[in-house]
């Protein structure tokens, strides 16, 4: 059986992409992943407590409920859902092909949207205190954090990125990092030493973040890489900002990828440099990686999937 369009990712790129390609009755079926490493049903949205900047939710949602209204006004259309991870894929030719295990599924046209993930010191304490003070996304939980004192660990332009933003609500801003100096552009860098918010720690790393028994965090742990001499910096908030894993890993041999590995697509379009297979979400944007952005992106693939399968008599 060859489908009109089958759509890899869950989050809110996959299920918009869902909802528009169900709407316009290309009967999409949607792998939306496992609870594993990887692709994540609902995406990184499901690990995120409180969403207070989506349009349509004054009252703010978290991330999980608003998965679920995704996924079922996806399915009321008609969005056939798999839970499963695509192991691998064939663009060689239509109808492309997606591998899940021992089965096979076929489409003329495929919408990519599995996301990105942060990375993460790797700490225990990290682990637990996440959503309860450790994010890896200042534009999201920055707004919990008013007139507090918050950190934010990495040295490149995402790092300094994150930290001026939050010196808009934020008391003061230390930025940690484990060189003693910055791999971010030298405009990011004078606009943080220009910034009197912003300190810095040098030479340092985060060896624990504090606390987890409280089920808060009251400061972390630095440990200078020179000397080795640790000492605790109090913050109420830590932000990881050491960048993120794009997705890609099974499209890599099919598809362009950037020096990250996130897909390219082309100039204001989510077309990639194979005809009928489309990025959209975090997978492709480096940038932004908003939900409101991604669900964006999945509205344009699904578009676009639809127009260029009309175009060429594809439709099934």
């Amino acid at each position: 059986m060859t489908r009109n369009v089958i759509i890899i990712g869950s989050g809110p790129a996959g299920l918009t992409a869902a909802i528009y390609a169900a709407r316009a009755n290309l009967k999409p079926l949607c792998i939306e992943g496992q609870l594993m490493d990887g692709m994540i049903p609902g995406g990184q949205l499901m690990f995120t407590t409180e969403v207070e900047n989506y349009p349509g939710f004054p009252e703010g949602v978290t991330g999980p409920d608003m998965m679920v209204k995704f996924r079922a006004q996806a399915e009321r259309f008609g969005t056939e859902i798999l839970t499963a991870d695509v192991d691998r894929v064939d663009l060689s030719q239509r109808p492309y092909k997606a591998f899940v295990g021992d089965d096979v599924y076929e489409a003329n046209a495929i919408i990519i949207a599995t996301g990105a993930s942060a990375r993460w010191l790797g700490l225990e304490s990290e682990e637990k205190l996440k959503n309860r003070g450790v994010s890896a996304c200042a534009t999201c939980d920055g707004s919990f954090f008013r007139d507090q004192d918050v950190c934010v660990v990495g040295g490149g332009d995402t790092a300094l990125e994150e930290a001026l933003y939050l010196t808009n609500m934020c008391r003061s801003v230390t930025v940690i990092h484990r060189r003693d100096e910055l791999r971010a552009s030298k405009i990011m860098q004078d606009r943080a030493f220009k910034n009197d918010k912003i300190t810095f720690l040098w030479d340092s790393e985060v060896a624990e973040v504090l606390d987890v028994a409280k089920g808060e965090v009251t400061g972390v742990r630095v440990k200078n890489r020179k000397t080795g001499e640790e000492h605790v910096k109090e913050c109420t908030g830590l932000f990881i900002a050491i960048g993120h894993i794009p997705s890609t890993k099974v499209f890599r041999d099919w598809l362009e990828t950037d020096a990250n590995g996130y897909l390219v697509t082309k100039p204001d379009s989510t077309r990639t440099n194979i005809e009928g297979v489309y990025a959209c979400g975090d997978v492709q944007d480096h940038k932004f990686r908003q939900a409101v952005t991604a669900a964006g992106t999945g509205c344009m693939a699904a578009i676009e999937a639809e127009r260029w399968l009309a175009e060429n008599d594809l439709l099934q």
